[in-house]
């Protein structure tokens, strides 16, 4: 079997540096879609260096670490990445993400959980740097024909949406192009570029990264609910319900409670079909 679950979970910590500055910031933000207006005085907070903050959702990309992507070569996993979906994510921010940064990037398999035709690998990453530590980032990657080897099968808790008409809606055109550019942040995995690989993975053509709608999504209730300020997100969380393809539309539900805002995701062109679900942010 590829996966070893006992043999994953048991394994050490690994331990990498990596290291980010200002150009690495810009690059995520602009493979989210920031710089649009390009000179309005809001976008310019993602893309001039000179105003620039950092987006807490860049945790996922940081030094090029794809904690993710590293994850998947753990020993006891040995996986097809044609056959790997990213089922959820979620961050917990310690403190602000400076736009320059040197780290050390602790990674586990925190568990690997059968779901009967697929295997859910969680993977946990602990960032600290000089100063102590600054962001923790769960990843559960879902591997479709690594089920059944007779594992707990794990939580499956499910956030209830509200039933009142959101607080705050937003519409995020997803570019052409822009899987094409959010890859050079660090995250190669073919299906999000090569037609002939989609196809293989069951798509009729690339697909976004789900950790791209993931960060259009932190930005778009940060500058709609938060004021712009990214130091107000303490936490984010998301469940990937289902795909978004270049080209289309997301719209983004938000309702607003005391500390947190809630979220749903969809693709207009697709009758609104799910795209992040059970999604959260907790702030100040």
């Amino acid at each position: 079997m590829p996966i070893d679950a006992a043999k994953a979970v048991a394994a050490q910590p690994r331990s990498a540096e990596i290291a980010w500055d200002h150009k690495d910031v810009q690059l995520y933000h602009l493979g989210l879609g920031a710089g649009t207006p390009a000179t309005d005085p809001d976008e310019l907070r993602y893309t001039l260096e000179s105003r620039l903050h950092v987006l807490p959702s860049f945790a996922t990309v940081a030094g090029a670490g794809m904690a993710v992507v590293g994850g998947l070569s753990a020993p006891g996993i040995d996986v097809d990445l044609a056959h790997v979906l990213h089922g959820g994510q979620s961050i917990e921010l310690h403190r602000p993400i400076p736009v320059k940064g040197r780290a050390v990037q602790t990674s586990t398999v925190q568990a690997v959980y059968d779901k009967g035709k697929a295997a859910v690998i969680v993977l946990r990453s602990e960032t600290a740097d000089d100063d102590g530590p600054l962001w923790t980032s769960d990843a559960q990657i879902f591997v479709r024909g690594e089920g059944g080897f007779g594992g707990e099968r794990g939580p499956s808790a499910r956030t209830e949406r509200p039933t009142r008409a959101p607080d705050a809606e937003a519409l995020r055109q997803v570019r052409e192009d822009q899987a094409l550019l959010y890859r050079l942040s660090g995250d190669w995995n073919p299906l999000h570029a090569d037609p002939e690989f989609a196809k293989l993975a069951g798509f009729d053509r690339p697909i976004l990264h789900g950790l791209c709608s993931y960060g259009m999504t932190l930005k778009a209730v940060v500058d709609t609910v938060l004021g712009g300020d990214v130091t107000r997100v303490l936490a984010y969380s998301t469940r990937f319900a289902g795909v978004a393809f270049p080209g289309e539309t997301l719209r983004l539900r938000m309702w607003k409670s005391p500390g947190r805002v809630q979220v749903s995701v969809t693709a207009v062109e697709r009758d609104d079909a799910p795209v992040l679900a059970d999604t959260t942010v907790v702030h100040s």
